[in-house]
């Protein structure tokens, strides 16, 4: 049975939505109908939409995989310093992104140490597909980890403690019993990383630059459509607010109302 909503809670839950809603609205409201079917289709929308699609899904992918051990490693570590560590990993959170991507380019930049080490392999990063990547899983990846560890806090460690008193080894414990549990906050996690991915613009266009086939993902071709085509930069604008809206819808009814 649905619970009532006190009545108090109505006018400032209208206001936030209407927050949200109403630019949404005046994008539509300034776009040009006739020519959006033209400029959302046009070969350099196309290529920045797949570049921001297949950068998005690997930083993605990249956030699972390193973000999900570390957020187990925050919840159920006994490291000391272990609030600060949580601090640090957290910090992409509330640093202007600009500031993410300057502490990357500095890192892994020619003159940074880890550039120097990657330059004896004749590896180099910044400017590249790779560099767009890295600075979309630094900003996408603490929306992971504090989805994943709050939901480690708080799904109970019984279930886990059964299995090991049974016979279960750790890794065991850890693949068949705390994945399944963790499987809806590691759905809402994933749509998340992957939204905040699609959106990322600070650390990319400071850490990969912003060249049209390699770096130019959609928020930087809104950001250079901005000063030229005002129409364009707007087209694109609303092709990025509906893909990341598909996104949302296709993974709420599970992840997001936590059904899996």
């Amino acid at each position: 049975m649905r619970r009532s909503v006190p009545v108090l809670l109505w006018a400032p839950a209208a206001i936030a939505l209407a927050l949200v809603v109403l630019p949404v609205i005046g994008l539509v409201a300034r776009s040009d109908l006739g020519r959006l079917p033209q400029l959302v289709t046009s070969p350099t929308a196309l290529e920045a939409l797949w570049l921001s699609v297949r950068t998005g899904a690997t930083a993605t992918v990249l956030s699972v995989l390193l973000g999900g051990p570390l957020a187990v490693v925050l919840a159920r570590g006994r490291l000391p310093g272990l609030r600060v560590l949580r601090a640090v990993v957290l910090l992409p959170l509330v640093l202007p992104p600009v500031v993410g991507g300057l502490a990357l380019l500095y890192l892994l930049g020619r003159n940074g140490f880890g550039g120097q080490v990657l330059a004896v392999f004749g590896l180099r990063l910044p400017f590249t597909t790779a560099a767009v990547i890295i600075a979309q899983t630094f900003v996408a990846m603490p929306f992971l980890v504090i989805g994943l560890e709050g939901a480690l806090r708080t799904a109970g460690e019984r279930y886990e403690a059964v299995a090991a008193t049974l016979g279960a080894a750790p890794w065991t414990v850890f693949r068949r019993v705390t994945v399944p549990l963790l499987l809806p906050a590691l759905g809402s996690s994933l749509v998340l990383a992957f939204a905040r991915s699609l959106g990322e613009f600070g650390a990319t266009i400071t850490f990969a630059g912003n060249l049209e086939g390699t770096t130019q993902t959609l928020p930087l071709l809104v950001y250079v459509q901005s000063e030229s085509d005002v129409d364009a930069a707007v087209a694109v604008s609303l092709l990025l607010v509906v893909l990341a809206i598909v996104v949302i819808a296709v993974a709420r009814p599970r992840s997001i109302e936590g059904r899996l």
